[in-house]
């Protein structure tokens, strides 16, 4: 099989078999060792001094950490919406009653610093900003550094920037420390390279701060909780032991590459597949200038249903894609993130030739 959806992504030999190996106690001396350099080595992609929490949960629990630990019912929250999982932040951050407002951007397109700026200016202030990194949804990435600097400028210090990088960070750089962002959130099934299960998230002073005033409830997302215990590199309850034998193993290979190579390598592989995609006389979705480099969605020629086009791949050929989220629109995803080579992508590409009789 061909795995080619944005997550969870396909595993390395390597990393399957650190995956099956026996449990062990997760207050003993081997999982604090183990935790600890997988701590450590977050902080590496993280780009960031701050302190990383690991909670075992879907990204999406991640998310949810990131409001309920930093804000009180009734704060006003900018939500910047460019597509389906920017849409859930900001369902998030509504469930525990905050006062949402939504910067919808058009699908396909990145936020616009100097729009962002705008709302912060006319509709603030806001006790925090909420961006996605990625939006897997529309193959869209956005220009976090250049966003962080206007939300600064323009909502002052103490705004709290909040970020979904879950299919992003360890693909696509986010430098948390320089650029000043205060959660960072991502999950392991995505460019790590390891199972589904566990949700890495970066606190910052500024939202630790936050954290002291939060009126939000929380007892399995309490950061301040993941934090305490993990200082003597444990968790508050069991961990997902399966998933950091996981993490672990594909950390210690990310790590020797390092951030800067990884984003490279990920830039190659999404220029790779727009290409292939070009060449056969499709068009992609999304803006140009902002092309996702872990997932590439595809417009279908006029008439083809991408229902019918995912089936063929899944049936005949083995190779699974994703769906589009984008309502009304014939559109496949290919994700090539993490475990991913060129000649996987040619699979794609050839069988998407038969199918389509291109």
């Amino acid at each position: 099989m061909n795995l080619r959806i944005p997550g969870p992504t396909p595993l390395p030999p390597e990393v399957i078999a650190a995956v099956g190996q026996q449990m062990i106690n997760h207050r003993g001396p081997e999982f604090e060792a183990m935790f600890g350099e997988v701590t450590a080595w977050l902080k590496v992609f993280f780009e960031t001094e701050n302190d990383v929490c690991i909670l075992t949960s879907s990204g999406t629990g991640g998310m949810e950490a990131a409001i309920a630990n930093t804000l009180s019912p009734g704060d006003k929250v900018l939500s910047v919406t460019m597509g389906s999982f920017g849409d859930r932040f900001a369902e998030i951050a509504e469930a525990y009653g905050t006062a949402v407002t939504r910067l919808a951007i058009p699908m396909g397109r990145a936020a616009d610093p100097a729009q962002v700026a705008a709302a912060i200016r006319e509709q603030g202030p806001f006790a925090a900003v909420l961006l996605t990194q990625n939006e897997t949804s529309t193959a869209v990435t956005n220009d976090v550094e250049a966003l962080a600097r206007a939300i600064r400028e323009a909502g002052g210090e103490e705004v709290l920037i909040l970020v979904d990088a879950i299919s992003g960070l360890g693909a696509i750089r986010l430098q948390a420390d320089a650029w000043d962002v205060d959660v960072v959130v991502t999950g392991s099934q995505k460019a790590w390279m390891a199972p589904p299960g566990l949700a890495m998230v970066s606190v910052s002073p500024r939202a630790w701060r936050a954290y002291e005033r939060s009126r939000m409830p929380k007892f399995y997302f309490d950061l301040g909780d993941a934090l305490k215990y993990a200082r003597r590199n444990q968790t508050p309850a069991t961990p997902n032991v399966a998933a950091l034998y996981g993490l672990h193993r594909s950390l210690q290979d990310m790590v020797v590459a390092g951030p800067e190579a990884l984003a490279e390598r990920h830039r190659r592989i999404g220029a790779y597949c727009r290409q292939g995609l070009l060449d056969m006389g499709l068009s992609l979705f999304a803006d140009p200038a902002h092309y996702s480099n872990t997932v590439t969605a595809a417009n279908l020629p006029e008439g083809r249903s991408a229902a019918k086009v995912l089936s063929d791949l899944r049936t005949g050929y083995g190779i699974i894609c994703a769906a589009s989220k984008v309502p009304g629109l014939e559109v496949i995803r290919i994700g090539h993130m993490g475990y991913v080579s060129e000649a996987d992508l040619d699979e794609v590409f050839g069988a998407l030739r038969e199918i389509l009789g291109l």
